[in-house]
């Protein structure tokens, strides 16, 4: 939930950013600035992917969570725009961290006919900081502007890092590699799921890096990441600029700030209610059907109508957007084994931040080019198009029944 708050109140803070006179910013270069913390969440993932399987995962998603704490004191405290766009790339190497690692571990933990499930519920966090950060901007900002947004972005250092430190246990597959087998035998009867099995002779010899751009592993691991690539873009492009899209629209400050709240809300309910049918039915399937939901309904609101149909269109879309990003880390952790899951993880989310890096300074083009209003949506819809399209591409997966740790093969 915070992970999702210290992104998303970028968004919700752009249009006073814009007005804030002594820093003067344009659409293009609030766009910028939005991509600067994702620049390091790509860096971040990547990073992250790799130290993960070296030095544990409870480590680096304590670490990656007080470090992204930190970083959102010093966006509350900045004199400038330069040094506000320095600390939101700092931050983003922190944020980066979290997600790939709290994915992992949420697969490892759960038995394998709940993944899905499970993950959904695990990343339905992130909208609902979404969610938090919209409503608190409608409350807060008028009185106190955008920097008392930031300060609460700081909460986690005090609050979520003691929680971690006492409650998360470490990774079984990391614990069963480092020979602490009876410790992750004890972990994974109280969690009440299987034990991973070591690497074979061969492949533990090798660093999941390796092992993930081996032949087995490579064709899917591009596939994943092009995937995460277009949902990525979607997710942080919405994000960062739905609030003031609307209000180009005609809609003022509040209604466009509920537009925010709504397509949250549409990625909480919908993936956490879609997320057990790609348990039953496999991920590739769900995954194609988000898209194109994403799609239809971003095409759709270019065409403005009542309040409750457009309302309706963007959950849908936070749901085909949001919820597909969801739907794709899930599907990656299922079919990858658990030796290299978070290294793949990393990979295409690290990768895929290139999407998220491309979607906030796109919709500030878009903005500052002055286009007629309806294509701040179609070209939204069009990437979310691409995406459906290459979900065919994706391995297929089978029904995750099976109580081995890798629940689907390619």
């Amino acid at each position: 939930m915070f992970d999702g708050y210290d992104l998303i109140v970028y968004g919700a803070t752009v249009p006073d950013l814009i007005k804030y006179e002594p820093w003067g910013l344009t659409p293009t270069e609030a766009g910028a600035i939005g991509s600067y913390a994702l620049v390091g969440m790509l860096i971040g993932a990547l990073v992250a992917g790799v130290v993960t399987d070296a030095v544990g995962r409870r480590k680096v998603l304590l670490m990656s969570v007080a470090w992204f704490s930190l970083s959102m004191s010093a966006c509350a405290m900045a004199p400038s725009a330069e040094l506000f766009g320095l600390f939101r790339l700092l931050g983003g190497l922190g944020l980066g961290g979290v997600m790939p690692t709290a994915i992992a571990l949420t697969a490892e933990y759960s038995a394998a006919n709940r993944r899905s499930l499970n993950n959904a519920l695990m990343f339905a966090g992130y909208p609902v900081g979404g969610i938090v950060a919209a409503a608190l901007a409608l409350e807060l900002m008028p009185t106190f502007g955008f920097r008392i947004m930031y300060w609460i972005g700081a909460i986690p250092l005090v609050v979520a890092v003691p929680l971690l430190w006492r409650y998360l246990p470490e990774s079984l597959s990391y614990l069963v590699a480092k020979g602490r087998r009876d410790e992750a035998a004890e972990l994974a009867a109280r969690l009440g799921t299987s034990l991973p099995e070591a690497a074979s002779a061969g492949e533990g010899k090798k660093s999941p890096v390796t092992v993930l751009l081996s032949r087995r592993h490579i064709k899917p691991a591009m596939l994943f990441a092009i995937t995460s690539f277009f949902g990525l873009l979607l997710v942080y492009g919405l994000n960062t600029w739905l609030p003031q899209i609307m209000k180009s629209a005609g809609y003022p400050l509040s209604s466009s700030l509920l537009f925010l709240v709504m397509m949250n809300v549409g990625a909480v309910v919908g993936s956490v209610l879609v997320a057990p049918v790609g348990d039953r039915l496999g991920m590739k399937p769900v995954t194609a059907v988000t898209f194109a939901a994403a799609a239809v309904s971003i095409y759709l609101l270019s065409s403005p109508t009542s309040s409750w149909v457009m309302y309706t269109l963007v959950a849908i879309a936070g749901f085909g957007t949001i919820g597909t990003q969801i739907m794709v880390n899930a599907y990656v952790a299922i079919h990858f084994p658990p030796e290299v899951r978070a290294t793949a993880l990393g990979w295409t989310l690290g990768i895929g931040r290139l999407g998220a890096v491309v979607g906030p300074t796109f919709g500030g083009f878009l903005l500052d080019a002055d286009l007629a209003v309806e294509w701040n949506f179609y070209a939204f819809a069009i990437p979310a198009a691409a995406g459906a399209l290459m979900v065919f591409l994706l391995p297929r997966g089978t029904r995750a029944t099976s109580s081995t740790p890798v629940a689907v093969q390619a």
